[in-house]
């Protein structure tokens, strides 16, 4: 049985998202797949006027989630991969992450979903999602998307073990 997917709204991000990104990711659960802990807020505010640019290049970005009383969730989106590790340097991908009280409700399949519909309108053919083995949450948004694992591989970084996901739009 397929449960309706909740409202979300997606914005280009803000200044102000800087600041509440920052908050609701110090969360060891939230980043316990993103190095642990919260980045510093300089590092949001970097991400956040990156992100702006990108949409305006390229008409996506990681745009900021919001419920539907105008609440920040956290994010999804797409951009460019930018490692050289995992295969897929330059290639789109999407991905999502939220405020832990917002789990299990379906807003990270409904945001993406949302993503998908406009990363088609902007022109790209496929996406990929790079998600760690152990994630079995993220792993579960890829699989309602009908993205299909396509590579195991070794994060240089961390040492953990991802998987690369993809989707042909």
């Amino acid at each position: 049985m397929n449960r309706a997917l909740p409202d979300v709204r997606l914005r280009v991000p803000t200044d102000e998202d800087a600041v509440a990104w920052h908050r609701i990711f110090d969360d060891p659960e939230v980043m316990e797949f993103h190095g642990g802990r919260s980045a510093e807020l300089s590092v949001y505010e970097e991400l956040t006027a990156r992100q702006r640019r990108h949409d305006a290049e390229h008409g996506f970005c990681l745009w900021t989630m919001l419920d539907t009383e105008g609440r920040v969730m956290g994010f999804t989106g797409a951009q460019p991969w930018p490692h050289d590790w995992g295969g897929a340097k330059g290639e789109i991908e999407i991905g999502w992450r939220l405020a832990r009280p917002y789990w299990g409700k379906g807003y990270a399949t409904a945001a993406a979903h949302e993503t998908l519909d406009r990363v088609r309108r902007a022109g790209v053919p496929s996406v990929i999602a790079m998600v760690v083995a152990d994630n079995k949450r993220s792993i579960a948004v890829t699989q309602r998307l009908g993205m299909e694992l396509e590579q195991v591989f070794t994060s240089p970084k961390s040492q953990r073990v991802g998987h690369r996901y993809r989707l042909t739009l």
